[in-house]
């Protein structure tokens, strides 16, 4: 197996086995396949940019645990599992310390606004801006274990299996509080539009 970063995902048999040996290059690969994946998770499921030490101590469990990996599930559930439990420590620690968390990331807010022309109306603009970040502040009031399925099913596109074996929940119950969650989403934001439109009168 040649791990030069054109291995197939069908190949994860050879994966598995790289890692259990301890090939510097199949972490490698590792990392640039989940490192941005659970850098995202980590940030919704905390609500900060600050996730560089998280995905640290991610891969540092991976690599003690991988000789263990039975393969009962597939390795990127494996690897999201870990990463939940994580977080959890690390809310647990921050929420005992009382920590304020917000869900912000300044990389986001550039890229929006980049989304805009330059010769759009300027008072659209204000109003976009304003309603995308009324509705991060909607997502920022969900709990963690609720962003975190917002972000596998629609962001990573995982099956309602896939995240009842990570988060250990049947899979119908991960639906229907996907489905709680995108009610509360919806209708928070048409509280939100109607006060937007106002401003028209």
């Amino acid at each position: 197996m040649h791990l030069d970063g054109q291995i197939k995902c069908s190949d994860e048999e050879s994966l598995i086995k790289a890692l259990k040996r301890g090939d510097e290059d199949a972490y490698r690969y590792l990392y640039r396949i989940y490192g941005p994946k659970i850098g995202t998770l980590v940030k919704g499921y905390l609500g900060t940019d600050d996730v560089d030490d998280v995905i640290q101590e991610v891969f540092l469990r991976i690599y003690r645990s991988i000789k263990k990996f039975r393969g009962d599930s597939k390795l990127s559930t494996w690897i999201y599992r870990i990463a939940i439990n994580v977080c959890n420590n690390v809310y647990k620690k921050l929420k005992g310390k009382e920590v304020l968390i917000e869900f912000s990331d300044s990389n986001e807010d550039d890229e929006y606004r980049q989304q805009f022309p330059a010769d759009e109306d300027v008072e659209k603009k204000v109003t976009d801006e304003i309603l995308y970040e009324k509705i991060r502040g909607i997502i920022d009031k969900f709990s963690p274990e609720d962003r975190a399925i917002l972000f596998m099913k629609e962001i990573d596109n995982m099956t309602y299996e896939e995240i009842g074996k990570i988060l250990d929940k049947p899979e119908g119950t991960v639906k229907s509080r996907l489905h709680y969650i995108k009610e509360r989403l919806k209708k928070a934001i048409e509280e939100v539009l109607p006060s937007e439109g106002q401003t028209d009168r």
